[in-house]
Order: C-alpha cells, then structure tokens, then sequence
C-alpha cells in the first residue's frame, strides 16, 4: 500500500507558502502523494500549479473538487494547464458533493447524481484525452475541440461510496477516493465492487485511496474526542453516515487512527490488509512532539 498525505488540515488557515513547504515536505520524505480538498476559498489545482514540477515523483491528487458548479470543460482546461506546471503528477479527484452543499448554498437542485457524474466523464475524459468532444447530456453538454498541452492526460478518479458510483468508478476512471471509510467497509463493501466493475470493464486494478486522520499520542481518548467534536457535520451526512454504519462506528473520533506508534502502525496495517491501495493520512496533534511523532509514524508505514 502506498502512503501518501492529505494536508486538508491546512485549508481552515491557508497559507500558500506553508501549503507548498508541506508539499515540499512530502516530496523530500518519499511519500507517494499528497492531496488537497476544494473547500473555502482554496483552489488546490491552483495550489499545485503554483508549487509547480520539482523533478519529484510524488503525485498531486484533488480530494475532492464538486462537479455540480463548474462545467467539464472548463474543469478539462484548469486539469491539463495544471498537469502541465507540475510535471505530468495530477490526479484529478472529482466528488458530487451533498445535497445541503448543492440546494443550500449554490441553490441548485439535487437531481439523478449518478447521471451527472457520467455526463461529467462523458465530457472530461475525451477532453483531457483527445482534446475533443461531442456529447449531449441531461446535465453537461459540450461539443467541440480545444488545444491541449503535450504529454499524458492527468489520471481521473472520483469519490464513490454507493454501489452505482462504486461501478461507475471501476467502469470508466483510476480509481475512488474514500473519506469516513475505515478497514472494514474497505473489505466488505469498497474493493469487491470497484474492483469487480473494473474486471468487466478489462481496466487494470482501480486505485483505492483511503484517508483518515492520524495522531499519535499518549492521551487518546481527548483527542478522539476532539476529532469527534471538530468532525461532527460528517457522521449526519447520508453518505458518510451510511459507511460508517457499515464499520460499526459513530464518527470520526472513533474511525481515526489514535494512540501509539505501535496501535497507528496497527491502524495503518489494517486499511492495507482489507484492500486498500494508498493510505492519506491527515496528521494530527496537539503540541510540536505529538505532530513530530505523528509524521514519523506516517514515514515509517512508507
């Protein structure tokens, strides 16, 4: 299993300059990717583009941008100019988003999401693949050409939970990238069906990225209780709320993995062992030694 960071953590105080010295970060210590929600006032295609191609390996990943409210045609210019700057190392994560996000605060209807996300595809993937197009969709619709830049299309996946979109993701992209999910909805409900729409499909084995919070420390128990408290909003949304009924749990002060260097390489085994095939950990901490401790039990899973 892959290791990689999701700096996420980071977009509750951004900072351009502290969001490229944790890439750098990343690149200098042999992770295998780093990745960046599209929330707030962050733009972490711009992010990437920004830090630019540093001669590293370690792959740029969208955890993940909302397709309801940019058109995949623009979204194909944004990926492709980005897949430029940084080298040819994008993976272009692409989410639905809920239902309050889409009727509350953009004031859209919530219709039919699996069929958005396939006009979606439908649209971006011959457009970061061949530069052309023609596709007349119930939500997206484009046709046409546009000049691309030199060099491989930036790898697609997209965060899938439900069955139809779990298809969808093994079907048609690289892979899904899963939030709220521990090790057992990974085994039982993740990799059978992904991995199975992916071998009908004949695509090779899709990835499954796994991200949970991480923290090491001596007190586990207030610090799951904060994680509880900071990360309520997602045990009451649907979604999440479906698969962490699936592990058994209640939120995510009891899915992250909390507690020694010992029980977070334990943690960390257990998403590898159920099918998983990166592991993003956000790192946590309450002081500097428990941040440092932290990073350092990400590193040794590497």
């Amino acid at each position: 299993m892959r290791i990689g960071i999701n700096g996420s953590g980071l977009l509750a105080n951004p900072n351009l300059g502290v969001m490229h010295a944790d890439i750098a970060a990343a690149e200098a210590d042999g992770l295998k990717s780093y990745w960046l929600a599209q929330t707030g006032g962050v733009d972490a295609l711009t992010v990437f583009a920004s830090h630019g191609d540093t001669n590293s390996e370690l792959e740029l990943g969208t955890a993940v941008i909302p397709t309801w409210v940019t058109h995949p045609q623009v979204m194909a210019g944004q990926a492709l100019t980005t897949q430029a700057a940084v080298g040819g190392r994008l993976v272009l994560g692409l989410g639905l988003a809920h239902e309050p996000s889409v009727t509350e605060r953009w004031k859209m209807k919530w219709e039919r999401p699996v069929r958005q996300m396939i006009d979606y595809l439908d649209i971006i993937q011959p457009l970061i693949a061949d530069g052309k197009v023609e596709h007349d969709g119930y939500f997206w619709s484009f046709a046409g050409e546009m000049p691309k830049f030199d060099g491989p299309a930036p790898k697609v996946m997209i965060a899938a939970l439900g069955e139809q979109m779990l298809r969808l993701a093994g079907k048609r992209t690289d892979g899904t990238i899963l939030w709220c999910v521990g090790p057992k909805t990974v085994e039982q409900h993740i990799a059978p069906i992904i991995n199975e729409a992916a071998d009908k499909a004949g695509r090779d084995k899709p990835s499954i990225v796994c991200s949970i919070p991480v923290w090491v420390t001596d007190n586990p128990e207030p610090a799951r209780e904060f994680l509880g408290q900071i990360l309520s909003v997602y045990a009451e949304l649907p979604s999440y709320r479906r698969v962490l009924d699936i592990e058994g749990l209640h939120g995510l002060g009891d899915l992250s993995i909390v507690g020694s260097e010992d029980e977070v390489a334990e943690g960390i085994a257990a998403v590898a062992a159920a099918g998983a095939t990166d592991f993003t950990a956000v790192p946590m901490g309450a002081d500097p030694d428990e941040i440092a401790r932290t990073r350092a039990a990400i590193l040794a899973a590497n």
